[in-house]
């Protein structure tokens, strides 16, 4: 089970655990954020949150070999 999994799917996460969760810097997300490909939250002046579920719904499967033939 991938750390992703094992979190609630409602939770709210910071940027830097979502970026280590992922395997990207916190910079790509503060990208994809201002881009509106990942909706975020504001929980303070300077505190921002993402929320699990729309982590997962930002991957993408790559799609294999097989499923080409």
């Amino acid at each position: 089970m991938s750390a992703i999994e094992s979190t609630k799917p409602g939770a709210f996460i910071s940027l830097s655990t979502a970026a280590d969760l992922l395997g990207i810097s916190v910079h790509t997300l503060r990208r994809r954020i201002a881009a509106g490909e990942l909706p975020a939250f504001r929980t303070g002046r300077r505190i921002i949150r993402v929320r699990v579920s729309d982590l997962e719904k930002m991957l993408r499967r790559v799609p294999s070999a097989e499923r080409w033939r």
